[in-house]
């Protein structure tokens, strides 16, 4: 049966992510010096898929890392539902400040109910990534894409695969580093029955043997 792939990566660094900031679709942020920096390098020691088909967010530091990563495909598509949620009245705060804040506190915890003055509704957001990610595929098998790139955010990914990917993950195992992500795919039948994807792989190709390089690196540490 014919499978369809998607690389879902999460955008470069932005001034926001050094500066340790709350960033959501609120705040447009292009991507820093370092970011595009991070980025020639990650496509310089990596081997990033060969792709045709670009789905972005339409915020700048999605859209301008989908044209470093992939500046040769034909078609591209900024899909304004693969945004970042928004984050209300927290918006562009440090981080290391709203962890002391008891609003910030209830927004955090899972059905506290709570919604900060102009955020997107918690399950709202989640419900647009789970559809998103479904439709994206829809599209590729309508237009028989076998093969395409998802430049997106961090949570955003988070969200799609902890509702729709196996093997079954909670959120948080599902980070990706800047430039980075995971290669999901399906095929009709899954995607009509049960809607689901399979992650197969971590983009860009190579990275995942440099995360365990430096995972047992620490681990022999720990025992030095």
């Amino acid at each position: 049966m014919k499978t369809f792939k998607l690389h879902l990566i999460r955008h470069g660094i932005t001034a926001g992510n050094l500066q340790g900031l709350y960033i959501g679709s609120g705040t447009d942020l292009p991507l820093c010096d370092e970011g595009r920096a991070q980025l020639a390098d990650l496509k310089e020691r990596f081997a990033y898929p060969q792709v045709d088909t670009v789905f972005s967010s339409p915020l700048l530091r999605a859209v301008e890392t989908a044209n470093i990563l992939f500046p040769g495909a034909a078609h591209q598509f900024t899909v304004h539902d693969l945004r970042e949620a928004g984050f209300g009245k927290f918006e562009g705060r440090p981080v290391k400040e709203l962890v002391q804040d008891e609003d910030f506190k209830k927004w955090i915890t899972p059905g506290s109910g709570y919604l900060p003055e102009g955020a997107e509704p918690t399950e709202q957001f989640h419900a647009r990534c789970a559809d998103s990610l479904m439709k994206l595929f829809e599209y590729m098998i309508r237009m028989d894409v076998t093969e395409a790139a998802c430049v997106t955010h961090g949570g955003v990914i988070m969200s799609m695969l902890s509702q729709r990917a196996v093997p079954t993950r909670r959120p948080e195992q599902w980070m990706a580093d800047p430039g980075c992500g995971y290669t999901v795919q399906t095929d009709v039948q899954l995607w009509m029955r049960d809607k689901l994807v399979e992650a197969i792989d971590i983009v860009p190709f190579g990275y995942a043997d440099t995360l365990q390089g430096q995972a047992e690196a620490e681990e022999n540490e720990a025992y030095e």
